[in-house]
């Protein structure tokens, strides 16, 4: 027995007119339900149905697990396990209910059930939740249970994020907002999040793209009926005017020295120095655990030795290396070709110096911790002193007029990082330090709540930079062949819709329609 998707009688013939009714109403789009035999009685699933389900929630015990199911059968899950016979329960209303095998009738668990009809739900399908106890046994008994309703199959990983998608319910950015979110370690992680998955980063290339289209439609429109003087007159003067703005645009969101991107995956901050000058001390304060192995013996550390932190609600990646010093030991050499390596590729350096080296005078200790930066930070003639941090460790070990000297004098060296004095064994300096260190990871990220939403992919920057690419080749052939400019225009859309998910050839069409009025 088969039924339309209001569950009324298709047919109960068999032969010719039984299938000749399921193909016809197959061809018009309409859902089709079998009566499967099921146990003591008749279940009514879907005909090629692609129902998925999976647990929503975390794994591991907990008081409450989430069971989301979604596709064309999922009411046939809600009535066959739940006991629901003639009404489904009203939409996005929470009901207390005993959750059965739909074999056994053995109650499962007793929770609460949610349904959320099509389109207003996550997926934009009919969804249905379980909300049920977090014990393993129940949650595995539940699954098993969905598992035997015919039409109904695991979902694959990030299964009902891609049909959200498909359902036109989250573009690719908002879909890679939800991902983040989902990850996030720290509040400035939430936010730059949570920021993108409303949409707001998805609505400024939505923005720019309705711009593009529009501009490629009128260069089309002129390219296709210029000659029968149906295009008003200055077309394409508007067109060299939306590209120049729009380009100039595309490249100020492009120099935010991936604020966006470091936010998203941590700034990487690495502690250089010299042998024995503390830089495992300091990691090991900072992390607030022996991460680091320290001993009085110099070139103890032989590889990085990297953790995670939360530096003022922003994410660091924490890297100790190597002592920097020339050695006869093939391994501590591979150590400090990596330290260097590090250094190179980091955010910021943290320069670790042994204070107790330095001479009394000032300008004598300003000149040896130039020279001193420029050992460690190699590649630069010039130290660049929004990437470093100068901290001088040991200050216990000093008298207190020198180092009273030193905090004062070096504030005034030209050229030289900003410099904290600190002492590893006795904590001194430390929340100075602190301060300084948020300060500078916080300008490296910026506010994600403040301003314009910044990049936070690297496929978002290099779709960027082919869409300028593009629209200078509108540039450089307008003049010269306008087809070719045309196709630049065309390229720049394709950039932006890969960034969304979302470009059209129809959306084109609309608009030369919309604006010209073609053939009227």
């Amino acid at each position: 027995m088969y039924y339309s998707a209001k569950m009324l009688p298709v047919s109960t013939v068999c032969g010719g007119i039984y299938r000749a009714a399921i193909r016809a109403l197959q061809t018009r789009n309409i859902p089709l339900y079998r009566c499967l035999p099921f146990g003591d009685g008749v279940l009514a699933g879907l005909v090629d149905a692609d129902t998925i389900f999976a647990l929503s929630s975390g794994h591991g015990r907990c008081g409450v697990s989430v069971v989301r199911i979604s596709g064309p059968a999922a009411t046939t899950a809600l009535r066959c396990m739940v006991g629901l016979r003639n009404h489904l329960p009203p939409p996005r209303t929470a009901l207390l209910r005993s959750i059965t095998d739909p074999h056994s009738k053995e109650v499962l668990d007793r929770g609460l059930v949610l349904w959320f009809p099509a389109p207003h739900s996550f997926t934009g399908e009919d969804s249905v939740e379980f909300h049920i106890h977090g014990g393993p046994a129940v949650i595995t008994a539940v699954l098993q249970a969905l598992g035997s309703v015919p039409g109904m199959r695991p979902a694959d990983a990030g299964e009902f994020t891609r049909r959200a998608f498909h359902a036109g319910k989250l573009d690719l950015t908002e879909v890679e907002g939800l991902g983040d979110l989902i990850h996030a370690e720290t509040e400035a992680q939430r936010r730059q999040a949570l920021r993108q998955m409303s949409g707001q980063l998805g609505r400024l290339y939505q923005d720019w793209s309705q711009r593009l289209k529009r501009s490629l439609a009128h260069v089309e429109a002129f390219i296709d009926f210029s000659e029968d003087e149906l295009i008003e007159e200055g077309v394409l003067d508007q067109v060299d005017i939306s590209v120049c703005d729009l380009q100039a645009e595309i490249k100020q969101h492009l120099k935010d020295e991936r604020r966006g991107e470091r936010l998203r995956s941590g700034v990487h901050v690495v502690i250089a120095g010299a042998t024995n000058a503390g830089k495992s001390s300091l990691l090991n304060t900072l992390c607030q655990r022996p991460a680091a192995i320290v001993s009085p013996i110099a070139g103890t550390t032989r590889d990085v030795v990297e953790t995670a932190l939360d530096i003022g609600g922003f994410p660091v990646l924490l890297s100790d290396t190597a002592g920097l010093r020339d050695s006869p030991d093939v391994v501590e050499q591979e150590g400090v070709r990596r330290a260097r390596e590090r250094v190179q590729q980091a955010d910021l350096t943290l320069v670790v110096v042994d204070s107790t080296i330095l001479p009394s005078e000032v300008q004598q200790a300003a000149a040896l911790l130039l020279e001193h930066l420029r050992g460690v930070l190699s590649s630069q003639e010039q130290p660049e002193t929004g990437r470093c941090l100068l901290v001088l460790n040991k200050t216990d070990l000093l008298p207190e007029a020198q180092r009273e000297q030193l905090t004062l004098g070096l504030r005034e060296v030209c050229g030289l990082p900003p410099v904290c004095l600190i002492s590893c064994q006795t904590n001194e300096g430390l929340m100075d330090f602190l301060t300084v260190l948020q300060s500078s990871v916080k300008a490296m990220c910026g506010d994600p709540l403040t301003g314009a939403p910044t990049l936070t992919q690297a496929r978002h920057r290099s779709h960027l930079q082919q869409c300028v690419m593009a629209l200078a080749q509108y540039r450089r052939y307008r003049d010269s062949d306008l087809a070719l400019a045309a196709e630049g225009v065309r390229l720049a859309l394709t950039g932006l819709g890969r960034i969304t998910g979302r470009v059209g050839a129809e959306e084109i069409l609309d608009i030369i329609f919309k604006d010209f009025c073609i053939g009227k």
